[in-house]
């Protein structure tokens, strides 16, 4: 059982944050399967601390949608302070802070995994948050900045010394991104020398993996990122690898269009059909990975309407019904 603070969680699986992906919609269907906590996308303290409407928008909740971390991303303390007095009375339930992200237009300006190479930097800006907050807080590092430079067991102490009550750790440097192999010996020895719950991310992307994760590491949790998009379902074979020793049979192609049925409704319903529908193009590329559905994505692509993409997702269930199970690619964000 994984709690953070006085939050126990379900599952120790947890959803991880991702940009453009992590609306309401996405957290609820891959609740659903079983995750034990899930995360709003990475915010800009700035854009909350103005209140700007697509900003706001990213923190759109319901009473099901729990527990719920809010992620946000600076380094300024007063646009930090701004942005936590307008997160207060969200109803979300924890506060996690990105020291993680490798995307040069926010590693550059010292934010995100900028502020891995600042750690005395990165301490006082996560004891100004915990100590303005009645929230849990929560980080999420990588290894390091470069193979030079891994320094995640320092970074861990002294956000620990600070006062958070959980940290996330992407075995892999800023310099990494998301390529080469997954540094498991840093997060163990993170894990190892904390006393606050270690959650493990890198390659989380098949229920063996996640396992090999746990195992190498030791650790109480594991974000799953690319892993869960167009699989939603690699929570409920995890949960069932990890209980019983066997991965469950992926879901079928009824089960993937109804499911598909279901996000786009959602989708629609919170974007409006035009956004919504567009928004969701990328879902159906992700969802149909490994069927026979080439034709089918290009006119997914241009689809404008609800009832044009609910027939496309009709046609994949026919096309495909010869298939028991779908057979999952390793997905990729391009």
């Amino acid at each position: 059982m994984l709690s953070i603070a006085n939050l126990t969680l379900p599952s120790p699986l947890v959803l991880a944050p991702m940009a453009g992906i992590s609306d309401l919609p996405y957290r609820m269907i891959n609740r659903s399967f079983g995750c034990g906590l899930a995360y709003t996308e990475m915010i800009s303290v700035n854009a909350l601390a103005y209140k700007s409407g697509n900003t706001l928008k990213m923190l759109s909740t319901n009473a099901d949608d729990r527990p719920l971390g809010v992620q946000i991303m600076g380094n300024e303390p007063e646009f930090i302070k701004r942005a936590l007095d307008n997160i207060s009375g969200m109803g979300c339930d924890l506060i996690d802070f990105n020291a993680a992200c490798p995307v040069k237009k926010v590693a550059s300006k010292g934010k995100g995994a900028g502020l891995l190479q600042e750690p005395l930097a990165l301490q006082k800006l996560l004891k100004l948050i915990v100590d303005y907050t009645n929230l849990p807080v929560t980080v999420k590092i990588r290894a390091g900045w470069d193979e030079t430079s891994v320094n995640a067991l320092e970074i861990a102490l002294r956000a620990q010394d600070a006062g958070v009550m959980g940290l996330v750790i992407h075995g892999r440097t800023k310099m990494q991104m998301y390529r080469g192999e997954v540094d498991y010996d840093i997060i163990r020895k993170v894990k190892e020398a904390l006393s606050i719950p270690v959650i493990a991310s890198g390659d989380a992307l098949t229920p063996e993996l996640i396992k090999k994760l746990f195992d190498e590491t030791g650790c109480d949790g594991v974000a799953v990122a690319r892993g869960a998009l167009g699989n939603p379902w690699i929570f409920r074979e995890t949960t069932g690898y990890l209980e019983r020793g066997a991965v469950p049979s992926g879901p079928d192609v009824h089960e993937v269009a109804q499911t598909m049925k279901i996000h786009l409704n959602a989708i629609v319903d919170f974007l409006g059909e035009k956004i919504g529908i567009i928004h969701f193009r990328k879902f159906f590329a992700w969802y149909t990975r490994g069927m026979s559905v080439k034709e089918l994505k290009v006119r997914a692509f241009l689809s404008e309407t609800r009832d044009e993409m609910l027939q496309l997702i009709d046609e994949v269930q026919t096309l495909n019904k010869s298939h028991s199970y779908r057979t999952i690619t390793k997905p990729s964000l391009k």
